[in-house]
């Protein structure tokens, strides 16, 4: 029996695999108890930080790549024990076999590692995603996905320097010198977007907008539906999807229509030149009790010029910041009150009415000088 478990398969004893084979087993097995119970000790860790969160939720995010990681590294570090068989050994472009299938267990491992790093930041915007909410700070929550969505990617270019020295053995430091050389040239080719990253961070902490705001900007009207590092994605009123980049957001002057504190209304009328000037007064205080309805929070209507063919009547009058589709029903009321009020008061719109006099021209007397004579 003894004999049997020394019996070398590939380079390894029996006893070895076998030793390999339980331990990966064992940990897969307890792979999810060993992951919560990790996820609860750093639950509590933090547990002040994640005050009124959700444990579950928290164990949601990590469980999976705390899990994963555990069976990584627990399978690879249990394989690295067996000596690497000799029938396996061969060369690829000059690179040992052994070599390769260590450079990919360091990539698998470092990429679940960095797995757990992501969905910890996850977590902790969630974190401040849900303070902010609480508190009220709703314009914070566009700053929150930046700054998670900045993390990340300093993550990835963490990750794959570590993936680069740890797996593929290149020196990282040279790699950062040489870009320190390079930097001028790389500096000039992406102004452009170096300006716009550098504008993110302006609209972020100068906050003039937030997702979900309504803007007028460039000729543009519409919602603000995603601000990014490059660009600030606008759905427009025609509902085409317009990207534009962060530097003209904040050189240019950006009217947030979401954060005016009334709507305004305006009407012009243009009075015919018969109607008397009594009738323009009782119209213009008629119209002013008219506004005093609805949503209208004051207006006032006033004779504002006189041409040579209309009395021009102004009527200006101002709304709380309610829905576009509400704000038009109140115009049109307002509209067709007046409209009522011309009719009762008999007052008419100039141009209502156009005569057009034709007269026919004369014809031109016979020529009768010189002695010449016109006959019929």
């Amino acid at each position: 029996m003894h004999s049997f478990w020394s019996t070398i398969v590939l380079s390894n004893p029996l006893r070895s695999y076998i030793i390999v084979a339980i331990t990966i087993l064992f940990i897969v097995a307890l792979k999810r108890v060993i992951s919560r119970l990790i996820g609860r000790l750093i639950f509590r860790l933090i547990g002040r930080m994640g005050a009124g969160i959700d444990r579950n939720a928290f164990l949601e995010l990590v469980v999976g790549p705390i899990g994963t990681f555990i069976v990584l590294f627990v399978s690879l570090t249990s394989i690295e024990k067996l000596h690497f068989p000799t029938e396996l050994e061969f060369d690829i472009y000059e690179v040992r076999s052994k070599t390769i299938i260590q450079s990919i267990a360091v990539i698998i491992l470092i990429s679940a590692f960095f797995w757990l790093l992501l969905r910890l930041v996850d977590f902790i915007a969630l974190v401040l995603r849900t303070k902010s909410r609480k508190d009220g700070s709703f314009r914070d929550i566009q700053v929150i996905v930046f700054i998670r969505d900045f993390l990340k990617a300093i993550l990835g270019i963490i990750g794959i320097l570590m993936v680069l020295n740890s797996a593929f053995h290149v020196d990282v430091s040279s790699i950062l010198a040489s870009l320190g050389l390079a930097g001028a040239a790389l500096a000039l080719a992406a102004k452009e977007s170096i300006e716009n990253l550098i504008a993110s961070f302006v609209i972020f902490f100068d906050k003039p907008f937030k997702s979900g705001d309504v803007l007028k900007v460039n000729n543009i009207s519409g919602t603000v539906e995603k601000i990014g590092l490059r660009s600030t994605r606008i759905r427009t009123d025609q509902k085409t999807y317009v990207t534009v980049p962060n530097k003209q957001m904040v050189d240019s002057v950006v009217d947030n229509l979401t954060l005016r504190t009334q709507r305004k209304g305006e009407l012009r009328l243009e009075l015919s030149l018969t109607t008397t000037a009594e009738q323009i007064d009782t119209a213009i205080y008629r119209i002013k009790k008219l506004l005093v309805k609805d949503n209208v929070e004051n207006g006032n209507a006033y004779l504002n010029d006189i041409s040579g063919t209309a009395f021009l009547v102004n009527v200006d009058y101002y709304t709380s910041p309610v829905p576009f589709d509400e704000f038009n029903a109140i115009k049109q009321r307002v509209n067709l009150d007046v409209l009522r009020l011309f009719a009762e008061l008999g007052i008419d719109i100039a141009g209502l009415s156009t005569t057009i006099n034709l007269a026919q021209p004369s014809p031109p007397e016979p020529d009768t000088g010189s002695g010449t004579r016109v006959s019929e």
